[in-house]
Formats: structure tokens, sequence, C-alpha cells
């Protein structure tokens, strides 16, 4: 059997594979690296649930190889610019007027609740994060929705939704995860890494509202864009910012503090602070669509 020399997002990379990528690259000398993270993406199947290559992580991996000295990689045509490091903020919108609403739940009137990812509404939900979420606008990677909330015309609230972070020992605990499973199922859990409620609107029990109705409809907006449903919810609460009241009313359960090591940590140094982690399960047997046991 040959040997493994890395593992990299549960896949082990062994001699052989290393050797499989050398002959690809020698037989195809005119290949750039793009060209070739992407024909090996459809050598190893390595795609998202859609079929969408899984290029850029493929790129990642064959730098890796690369600079352990085991492939080289063809000499670099250009170096574009990583659009998620150096785009610029969404522009403020000066349009928008800030218009109090503090009433009852049942004053505010019927509630939209518009999924916006590849919508003309997208650039407005970034406007509203960057200018009123305390953490900014960030350009989501990975599988990822974005939700805006309207009474009338107006914008009252933004969510969004992403890709699950890997390493989350007591998510893995409470699933009944192994590290081959959380493999297999991570992509079916969606992580809410923002919620905001618009300055002004100071409107009695809507935050938990708003997390029940999502719940209840982001399995098949998920489904829509990306090809697969999702069966649980997590999130984080900073302790010292916040008291995650709304999490609780709308039935999420708390699952302990984190490490305060950071989804990328390299040390067991604690470098960031303690968060609280909480989850949503969309189903009773959500265990056994993700694959968990218990």
């Amino acid at each position: 059997m040959s040997l493994v020399l890395l593992r990299y997002r549960g896949r082990e990379i062994r001699s052989a594979d290393t050797a499989f990528i050398e002959r690809l690259i020698a037989d195809n000398p005119r290949w750039s690296r793009r060209r070739l993270s992407a024909e090996l993406c459809r050598a190893w199947n390595w795609v998202q649930a859609n079929g969408t290559l899984r290029d850029m992580l493929c790129r990642s991996l064959l730098l890796q190889l690369h600079r352990a000295g085991h492939i080289v990689l063809p000499a670099k045509r250009m170096s574009p610019p990583n659009n998620v490091v150096v785009r610029p903020p969404p522009a403020p919108s000066l349009s928008l007027e800030e218009r109090p609403r503090e009433c009852t739940l049942s004053e505010l009137g019927p509630l939209e609740i518009r999924q916006v990812r590849r919508t003309a509404h997208e650039a407005l939900f970034g406007q509203l994060m960057q200018a009123y979420h305390y953490l900014r606008y960030t350009q989501p990677v990975g599988e990822h929705l974005k939700y805006l909330v309207f009474a009338g015309a107006e914008p009252i609230a933004a969510m969004a939704w992403s890709s699950a972070p890997r390493h989350l020992a007591a998510r893995d605990r409470f699933v009944g995860w192994t590290p081959e499973l959380r493999r297999h199922h991570l992509h079916l859990i969606a992580y809410n890494t923002r919620f905001l409620i618009l300055p002004g609107v100071k409107v009695r029990h809507l935050a938990s509202h708003l997390l029940g109705r999502i719940a209840r409809q982001i399995s098949d907006d998920w489904q829509a864009l990306y090809a697969h449903p999702i069966h649980l919810l997590e999130t984080f609460i900073e302790p010292a910012r916040f008291r995650g009241s709304c999490y609780r009313a709308a039935n999420w359960i708390g699952l302990g503090l984190t490490t305060g090591r950071g989804h990328n940590a390299r040390t067991s140094r604690r470098d960031q602070p303690r968060k609280e982690l909480w989850v949503y399960p969309l189903s009773k047997d959500f265990r056994r669509h993700l694959g968990g046991h218990g």
C-alpha cells in the first residue's frame, strides 16, 4: 500500500495520488494550474452535491503538495486577485430611510422573508450588513444563503447562513459523529453567521419569530440552490456581548462553550474569545439524516 503523505479535508493523500498528479502534469505540459485542478477534480469525482467541481479546495491541496515538495506544479501564468480579500465593502445605501418601528409583532403586519442570494436584492443585503452589523459585511465562501425580511416594502432584518465549521467537538458528540461520518455529512448543516434587526425596529419576539420562520424554509431553499437539504442549524453567541435570548426563545439547544482556538487552529493554545454553541434540529430524526447515532 502506498504511503500516506497528508490528510486534507478528510481525504488521505498517498504517494500513488501524487504519482497520478505528476503523470497528469507530465502528459499535459500546456495545462495551467487551473486546468490541472479542474481535471483532477473530474478524475477523483471531487464535486459538490450540485455537481460543481471543488476547484478551490483542489487548488489549495495542489499548492500544499507543491510547497511540501511532493509535486512540482507548472509555473504560474497569472496571479488574479483574491476576490474575497480585495472585494470592497458594499457601498452605503443613502436612499434608505430609517423609520422607527416600536410595536407588537401583530401590529407590524405581514412579514415577507426573501432568500436574496443570486437575486437583485443581494446588494441591499450587503449594504445593510456593512452599515448596521457590528461585524460588518464579509463575502462568504462556499455554500451560503442570504435573507432579507420585509414589512411591507421596507427591510427590517437580515440573516446569513453558510457552510458549517468542520471541527466542533460538542456538535460532533451531540450528533454522534466520528471524523469519517462528519466528513460525509457536514454539508447538511447550516451555520448562522449573521443576524441583524435594523436599528429603530423594537418589536418584542420578532427575532425568535424569524428564527422559527427560517427554520421552516431554509432546507427547501438550500435544496433549490445547492441540490441537497439541511438537517441541523447552528450558531455561535459571544456571551460577553449577547445573552442569546432569541435562540433560547426559539427552542435552540445550548451545547456549551467553544475552546477558543478557532476553526483553523494549529495548536492547543486559546487565541480567541470562547463562544457559546447553539444548535437547532430540523426534524426529530435529524441524527439518522446526518449519519449519526444516539
